[in-house]
């Protein structure tokens, strides 16, 4: 009698598990169940759905290009701003599902084409909006369209989870494209933890240092070409972006470091398209990254706080604006955990240092890493050595910046690597350099001088000895020349157990392999190559 009752109860259990699996199913792409039920669901969020779209063009002197409410205005002219006489820009209405009434309808996709999509079920419509868009609209389901966004370029990506490019760009403005959310942003938060950084099984980890990719709004122009590709036009970014990629497959990196300028200002009216096809790189990949910002960074529509605060949206973004006492954005540590327990082996410091000179007449060319920033960075690597003593090996410390601090001008200093061009460190010594020596930091690396590859020891009395290294630069859409340079990325091999680092450059053209490659720490020592 008592294994009939226990069979019985595992059989409703599994009937109900069964049933309830079917409804969610349903619900979720059909949503079946009454709002009074539905809204009552632990997983549901009142979310905005976009319930239409439409474009509004006008001329700049004559209208605002502004539709009246609901309707609202994404803040992105189609046309770049570099039309002569006209603005156009996309338009939603957005609601809240609570505010939704009855089955009215939400918008559940988009396309853009020249035709009519064909229709995938009896009774769907597409309706036709200006510049080639097309909407499908129907009653709620949870796969509705959320959001839409405008990027530019034949080379736009979206990095996102669960946004997506759509077909071709907008019959309206300058290579305009829609990037469509489908879904609730809520089912990839647990998809947007930041990751955590370990020292491989084999005791090793690598770091890929990416200088000034120079990125722009659309293909970009490539500068100083070399070498030239015959019969072809050189465009910046997908050459950059090419092979940049074609060595994070080969050299599998478990760290991308991106040392500033990875957007060009210059030619980056959106820099919110540049810089996601920065990010696209690693997250295809599954590279956690950390950026720094150059003096061309935020020359184009977005300042230094708005490109951190949107990096720090991106999956796998490790990015940190710091604190905001302190000079600048993007001061921040992080450290790389031993592969068995959560013990710092290594640590990694970023700092600003910012851009043009606050003080042509004293100290022109460039600005320099500030007083407050070196107390920053004493401060935190004080308060860091508590845990830091949990590790058992031998630590290990590394600092990026971007631009050269002023002892990257001490010729005499032994280097290896190639000084092609003048060194642009600033007029003024806030004396960081001394600070990271004393810290036991082995070596700083930065970018900003693209022709400069080198790695040179600067030793001073009474302190350790420290390696300052460059990046070289990578990206097309900065300048190269120098005798023929060829764009470049540098790498980092940390070996916990041994307390080493070695490092080497790849390039873009000629690669013979590892170029340069020394040891630059040793037994968790500075050496001297």
């Amino acid at each position: 009698m008592a294994r009939r009752i226990v069979r019985t109860a595992t059989q409703l259990a599994v009937l109900s598990l069964l049933a309830f699996l079917l409804v969610y199913l349903l619900d979720t792409r059909y949503r079946v169940l009454p709002n009074a039920i539905h809204n009552r669901l632990p997983t549901h969020h009142d979310q905005q759905i976009i319930t239409d779209i439409e474009i509004a063009s006008c001329f700049k002197l004559i209208s605002g290009c502004r539709k009246d409410s609901p309707w609202y205005r994404i803040e992105k002219d189609l046309y770049l701003e570099e039309h002569l006489v006209r603005h156009a820009f996309v338009h939603v209405i957005r609601k809240h599902e609570k505010e939704l009434v009855g089955d009215e309808p939400v918008v559940l996709d988009i396309k853009v084409s020249r035709k009519q999509p064909a229709a995938v079920k009896d009774g769907e419509v597409w309706e036709q909006r200006a510049g080639g868009i097309w909407i499908l609209r129907g009653k709620l389901r949870h796969n509705a369209v959320t959001a839409v966004e405008v990027l530019f370029g034949p080379d736009a990506e979206d990095p996102r989870l669960d946004w997506q490019i759509k077909d071709t760009p907008l019959r309206i403005g300058k290579e305009a494209r829609l990037s469509v959310r489908i879904g609730s942003p809520d089912s990839t938060a647990e998809k947007h933890k930041k990751p955590k950084l370990r020292i491989g099984k084999s005791g090793k980890f690598k770091i890929i240092q990416v200088a000034d990719l120079h990125l722009s709004t659309g293909v970009g122009d490539c500068r100083d070409e070399y070498p030239v590709v015959k019969d072809t036009k050189c465009e910046a970014d997908p050459r950059t972006l090419e092979y940049v990629a074609k060595y994070l497959d080969e050299e599998k990196p478990d760290l991308a470091v991106l040392t500033g300028d990875q957007v060009n200002g210059e030619s980056s009216p959106d820099a919110q398209t540049a810089l996601f096809k920065m990010a696209d790189l690693f997250i295809k990949r599954n590279i956690p990254y950390a950026t720094i910002y150059g003096n061309h960074d935020d020359e184009g529509d977005l300042k230094r706080a708005e490109l951190m605060k949107l990096t720090q949206t991106l999956p796998l973004s490790l990015s940190e604006p710091g604190p905001e006492t302190v000079p600048g954005v993007g001061n921040y540590a992080m450290q790389i955990m031993s592969h068995k327990a959560d013990h710092p082996a290594v640590t990694l410091y970023f700092l600003d240092s910012h851009s043009y000179t606050p003080d042509e007449k004293h100290y022109p060319g460039y600005d320099w890493i500030k007083p407050e920033q070196v107390k920053w960075f004493q401060d935190e690597h004080e308060s860091l050595k508590p845990k830091i003593k949990q590790y058992s090996g031998i630590h290990l410390q590394m600092a990026f910046i971007h631009i050269p601090l002023p002892e990257y001008t001490h010729s005499k200093n032994p280097f290896v690597g190639q000084w092609r061009e003048g060194v642009t460190a600033p007029r003024y010594n806030s004396n960081f350099s001394k600070a990271l020596m004393d810290a036991g930091v082995g070596v700083v690396t930065c970018g900003h001088d693209h022709a400069n590859d080198y790695c040179l020891l600067e030793r001073q009395e009474g302190h350790p000895k420290l390696w300052m290294c460059y990046g070289g630069g990578a990206g097309f859409g900065g300048y190269g020349g120098y005798n023929n340079y060829i764009r470049r990325i540098r790498m980092f091999e940390i070996d916990a157990p041994s307390g080493r680092i070695t490092t080497w450059k790849r390039t873009e053209a000629e690669d013979k392999g590892r170029l340069d490659e020394q040891i630059i720490v040793d037994s968790g020592k500075v050496q001297e190559s």
